[in-house]
């Protein structure tokens, strides 16, 4: 045994990516980062992923350098989350599958869980990697989000359930 993951051993860029960001979990947490969501207890709230699961994870998106750890209060000692350059550099990939699901794993009536607009063009973005409005790529600084209001709801409900847990 090498000690290197089975990753380490190829020069394929899909299986080096999938063995930092690929399972369910770390994207969901990537997810909530992008949201704005910095604190555990939101992340866990809006994932429903155990501690133990959203723990492991943030470790492991810390030392893969997606994530980096900020204390918010001394006492007791208590960390945020915040994206990394290189975690930033994930947002057209959450994208991607944000356009994937939007069309294969939806039903039309159901409606886009996320508007974005686009600041530069001031138009709808649309769902995907580039402007629909005006055909530039999409950058997150250049986004701003607006949830539909009935996803909205799904994350207030969310909150409030494990708010109510606790």
């Amino acid at each position: 045994m090498t000690g290197k993951s089975p990753a380490a051993e190829t020069l394929c860029p899909v299986a080096r990516t999938e063995a930092v960001v690929g399972d369910r979990w770390t994207v969901l947490i990537l997810r909530e980062l992008f949201m704005g969501g910095h604190r555990f207890e939101e992340i866990q709230a809006q994932t429903g992923a155990t501690p133990q699961m959203i723990a492991a994870r943030l470790k492991t998106l810390e030392a893969d350098g997606l994530v980096e750890r900020r204390v918010y209060n001394k006492r007791p000692l208590r960390h945020e989350y915040h994206l990394t350059e290189k975690g930033e550099a994930f947002h057209p990939v959450l994208l991607a599958l944000r356009a994937w699901g939007e069309m294969w794993c939806k039903s039309p009536d159901e409606g886009v869980a996320v508007h974005y607009t686009h600041r530069p063009c001031g138009q709808p973005a649309g769902v995907g990697t580039v402007c629909e409005s005006c055909g530039h790529p999409l950058r997150r600084a250049d986004l701003v989000a607006e949830p539909s209001p009935a996803y909205r709801a799904e994350r207030e409900a969310r909150w409030e359930a494990f708010k109510g847990v606790r």
